[in-house]
């Protein structure tokens, strides 16, 4: 190996933990730990095992998948099950490239996650050496921090920088990349600053200004007809219980979105999801709560113009952007709604008493949605109808049971119809859309909580992205149910497709083969069912849960029907 003593401090013979040297790698490990990192999720390659050997020694577990995607994809869901950033750790080249796709979706999804890359030796800077790309030029645009690290005495420092920035404000991820010969290196462990868990790191948790919050509780308590989404944020916040304090003594209807499901259980009087629209075409202010007025919002226009409409996120960037707002504040989910409705206890009459007619309109509008698909619900088609499945995966659901949503036409009929029985038991990509996310959320969600049941509804495009890592389940012995609603299409683009250019060219491109999921788990050591008839699914999910074993339920659904959010987007029209 060619040496680089300029540029990196060179290990001798007695250097060791014993010499008072530490290598890069357990430099890495120690600040991992020090942010309270518990477990990597990596692919092995020759550039980052010096990593593995610091982790070992830190007690840090090392959790190897078959894909570098699924790596970084289970390092973003460990974020939003533990509310601690993830950390995937990667070789360099393609290693770092097959890693992309997870950290923008973790970027769009405002989850934070530090991915680590390979890098070649500094000594080789420039002259080819093997899979050395410019990894920091194309993570900037998808990353809050992205950086080369240039020394060993560096290492933990811009570690612990990395997490800094992927906690502060709207979270999301960081990318460091550290050259070979920069990991491999010792250096005196006097040279290098490690920082200590709790003194590198401020809280960046805001109220917002508080002349902002009276204001806001002025508009509710005076308000005739308001209503509340509670986005993604409302979960990343753990602002569950002040939510629930507000809705509750403002007697407000809420809505749900993202990882913000589950924020009120079903059944509860103020848990509204079908009247959506008809609430905000209606509504005299609407507060919308860490969510940013993108396509899912129709840019903002879906709010009535005439509402007042109040915006509540940790970016500044996303309040008033695409559409205007009559109050913006700037602030941690949590600590805003208690402060606010803290502003509107003292009041003599805080208006809950006269929002009951309100809410009695918004219930009428929520049964007659659900009447109307009633027979859906409840249909006995062969092939199966996807509401069918959705039901009947809904009532399978317990109050410890997170469900998982992987794909696009189906997962968007169980958007309509599953509801989480609690707070952060709700997992879908986010706004990126990305599909195969399913078994590395499965992955995360099993090792942060084995407590807790996993259930993931899969379209068979979808788990085909991803769906080699269903061994990985097996072999750490992760126990879920899982569900392929199987039509053999992507159904999405192929309703795109016909809307378009008409029923001729509906099967161009998107057109999957008959594949039997169950066989595919029962192969790899899970369980496996096929159910084609609609009575069996409910006996399948109970059989699979009873198994104790990851398992796929390979459910053969009607092709032919299309959800309503896919037929109503507007790229197809």
């Amino acid at each position: 190996m060619t040496s680089s003593a300029e540029a990196v401090p060179e290990s001798g013979p007695d250097s060791g933990p014993d010499s008072g040297s530490i290598s890069g790698g357990h430099l890495v490990a120690k600040a991992l730990k020090a942010e309270g990192v518990d477990t990597i999720f990596t692919l092995c390659g020759g550039h980052i095992i010096d990593i593995y050997d610091g982790c070992v020694d830190e007690g840090i577990a090392v959790v190897d998948v078959r894909h570098e995607q699924v790596a970084a994809h289970a390092a973003d869901g460990y974020a939003r099950i533990t509310g601690k950033p993830g950390c995937a750790v990667v070789t360099a080249g393609p290693g770092t490239t097959d890693a992309v796709t997870g950290v923008a979706n973790a970027f769009r999804a405002e989850s934070p996650m530090l991915l680590i890359g390979g890098q070649g030796a500094l000594s080789q800077h420039k002259m080819g050496s093997l899979q050395d790309l410019p990894h920091v030029d194309m993570m900037t645009p998808i990353t809050k921090f992205a950086a080369n690290v240039p020394h060993t005495a560096r290492i933990a420092d811009m570690v612990s920088m990395a997490f800094r920035e992927a906690n502060a404000g709207a979270p999301g991820p960081s990318f460091l990349e550290i050259p070979r010969d920069v990991l491999d290196a010792k250096v005196p462990l006097s040279s290098a600053r490690i920082p200590q868990a709790g003194h590198y790191r401020a809280s960046t948790r805001s109220l917002g200004d508080p002349a902002d919050v009276e204001r806001l509780a002025d508009l509710l308590v005076h308000a005739k007809k308001p209503a509340i989404l509670l986005g993604s944020q409302v979960w990343t916040t753990r602002a569950t219980d002040s939510a629930i304090e507000l809705v509750r003594t403002l007697n407000i209807p809420a809505y749900m979105n993202g990882a913000g499901r589950g924020t009120l259980p079903p059944g509860d009087p103020h848990h509204f999801q079908l009247s959506r629209r008809y609430a905000f075409d209606n509504a005299d202010v609407i507060v919308i709560v860490g969510t940013p007025f993108d396509f899912r919002m129709g840019y903002g226009r879906r709010l009535s113009a005439n509402a007042t409409v109040v915006q509540i996120d940790l970016d500044y960037r996303t309040v008033g952007k695409n559409r205007d707002v009559d109050l913006g504040i700037v602030g941690d989910a949590d600590l805003v709604l208690s402060a606010v409705s803290q502003a509107a206890s003292g009041r003599e009459d805080n208006g809950a008493m006269g929002r009951k007619v309100w809410l009695e309109e918004l219930q009428a509008v929520e049964e007659k949605a659900r009447q109307k698909r009633l027979e859906h619900l409840r249909s006995e088609d062969v092939p199966i109808h996807p509401y069918r499945l959705v039901s009947e995966i809904n009532d399978f659901l317990t109050e410890d049971s997170i469900y998982i949503g992987d794909g696009g036409d189906v997962v968007t009929f169980s958007g309509q119809v599953v509801q989480p029985k609690s707070p952060g038991h709700w997992m879908d990509p986010g706004p990126l859309g990305t599909l195969g996310v399913g078994i590395p959320f499965v992955l995360a969600a099993k090792l942060a909580r084995p407590d807790k049941e996993v259930v993931a509804l899969f379209g068979d495009g979808a788990f085909s992205l991803t769906g080699w890592d269903f061994e990985t389940l097996v072999r750490y012995d992760l126990p879920f149910v899982g569900i392929v609603g199987n039509n053999s299409s992507m159904n999405q683009i192929r309703y795109g497709q016909a809307a378009k250019y008409g029923l001729e060219r509906e099967r161009v491109g998107n057109t999957l083969g008959d594949v039997k999921y169950d066989q595919f788990a029962k192969m790899l050591g899970g369980y496996g069912e096929e159910v084609r008839d609609p009575k069996d699914i409910g006996p399948a999910l109970r059989r699979a849960r009873e198994s104790g074993k990851p398992s796929l339920i390979n459910v053969w659904i009607d092709p032919d029907v299309y959800a309503p959010g896919t037929m109503n987007q507007t790229m197809y029209k």
